[in-house]
């Protein structure tokens, strides 16, 4: 579509960090006008810098100002933007902001919010999913009859999964492996529930020991087509989140891999699914799967799926949008090579994954064939414990699984970003491990493997030597060892 061709010319960004960047990237290139709202605590990154006009909201915390509707919308209307992309999290699956976004007369890049209400919430999509004959694991819902949901609960049988009904991002989730601690167990849940989200309701389902996390990208248009452009296996996570991504999924034969992917546009297609979404599923031991959930959103690792189709998923978003058909079959979709996404946080594997914060003194990403960088922050910047400490992902892609990997070692190898401690140096490891290489992983294999969040040790020459080094970088080391002793300095100028 050409720029005089969109309902809209102008899209607002409704989000921050490196998602802001990348759909800022798409929208300019299509000769659109990309303006992006900001907290003050953003007022110098990346996003702002790129927008064409950028947005200053406030809010008691920085966080809060993103989850202003109301305020984004007078955003909006004040640089006379058409659209609103949301990227992932804050408001990107609130049915109740899309909705007043359509009321404003705006487009929201996403699904309808009747697709956000059926989908994004666990309880009811799993419900229409059972209803639609595609397959889920054993669960009990508190919904059905919240009195007897602790005993329908134990009689799913262990090791249980709770879950809050409106979660994600893995908060308020817990494994019960002994129903003697199941009531505690889930009073917690419901605690973190209803902190988090708002939302104290749960469900439980039998958990699936050392499965793996297959997901599978779907592109609806409003006009009833469904495509899937593959799947990602997310299986390597802590803490219920993911750290690496990949695709395709070593773990699936081509039977298997038709199978899921066929499951999720059936899924999609029962939902009447418009715009990107992302079926996710349970992959069982024997080849097995059930529904996890739908994110009715871009997802964060968009880009290896992007990279193995060619398919720029936010160009996709907009002409869904704007109305477009997607133009295309599922034949005529096809993935070429391997890609893996690293996730650069802000944190110390080696102390629990402990968020870390600080300034960005030196970054330098690394480049070269297959080699891409998606980040939000730039030198001179500062990771802040105001957001998540996500600071950037590194995307490769390789003419196979090997290939990828080291292209991958390599780039993280190359990556220069002082300041602040990351978990760079952990990437490395976990991606030479030789389960990982032989594709071997699950979702809990850092659980399996904790010696790979460790830090290893340093020899007593080389912590010498960094103690040395630290030492004479500091002002009063240097001036001292630059200092000239008094006897020679009364000399002068004399020389023999």
């Amino acid at each position: 579509m050409k720029p005089h061709h969109w309902p809209f010319d102008t899209v607002l960004v409704a989000n921050r960090g490196e998602i802001a960047v990348r759909v800022l990237r798409t929208v300019q290139k299509l000769g659109l006008r990309g303006a992006v709202i900001h907290h003050a605590a953003d007022r110098n990154t990346l996003a702002v810098r790129m927008a064409d006009q950028a947005i200053e909201i406030t809010g008691v915390t920085p966080v809060a100002s993103y989850l202003d509707g109301a305020q984004i919308l007078a955003a909006a209307k004040s640089c006379g933007a058409g659209a609103i992309h949301p990227g992932y999290g804050f408001l990107s699956e609130n049915a109740g902001f899309c909705r007043a976004v359509e009321a404003a007369g705006l487009v929201f890049i996403g699904p309808a919010p009747e697709q956000i209400e059926l989908m994004g919430d666990k309880v009811r999509a799993r419900n229409f999913v059972e209803k639609a004959g595609f397959p889920v694991a054993p669960s009990a819902i508190e919904d059905d009859d919240p009195a007897s949901f602790n005993k329908r609960a134990r009689e799913v049988g262990t090791p249980l999964l709770i879950k809050p009904s409106a979660g994600g991002g893995g908060k308020g989730m817990r494994i019960v492996r002994d129903l003697s601690v199941l009531d505690v167990e889930i009073e917690r849940a419901r605690s973190e529930g209803s902190r988090y989200f708002g939302d104290g309701r749960l469900y439980v389902e039998r958990y699936i020991e050392n499965p793996r996390h297959i997901e599978v990208q779907v592109l609806g248009d409003a006009q009833g087509n469904v495509v899937h452009l593959y799947e990602r296996e997310c299986s390597v996570q802590r803490r219920f989140q993911k750290i690496v991504e990949e695709t395709p999924s070593p773990a699936l034969t081509p039977e298997l891999r038709m199978k899921i992917c066929e499951t999720a546009v059936g899924i999609a297609r029962s939902a009447g699914y418009r715009n990107a979404g992302t079926v996710e599923f349970i992959f069982g031991p024997s080849g097995e799967f059930y529904f996890l959930e739908m994110n009715t959103r871009l997802q964060v690792e968009h880009p290896v799926t992007e990279e193995t189709t060619g398919k720029d998923l936010v160009h996709e978003q907009l002409r869904i949008a704007a109305g477009e058909r997607l133009g295309y079959a599922q034949a005529d979709v096809t993935s070429a090579g391997h890609a893996i996404e690293l996730r650069i946080y802000a944190e110390d594997p080696g102390r629990g994954y402990t968020p870390t914060t600080g300034p960005i003194l030196t970054l330098h990403p690394p480049q070269g064939e297959g080699v891409r960088w998606d980040s939000g922050v730039v030198q001179g910047g500062e990771v802040t414990s105001a957001f998540d400490p996500m600071i950037a992902k590194l995307i490769v892609h390789g003419a196979n699984r090997s290939e990828a990997i080291a292209r991958a070692d390599r780039a993280l190898g190359e990556t220069v970003l002082l300041g602040c401690k990351t978990n760079a140096a952990f990437l490395r490891r976990l991606i030479r491990h030789p389960a990982f290489v032989a594709g071997d992983v699950h979702t809990g294999f850092l659980d399996a493997n904790p010696q790979i969040a460790a830090d290893p040790a340093l020899s007593i020459e080389m912590l010498n030597a960094l103690l040395a080094a630290a030492s004479l970088s500091t002002r009063p080391m240097r001036d001292s060892a630059d200092a000239v002793p008094d006897l020679h300095a009364a000399i002068g100028s004399w020389s023999n």
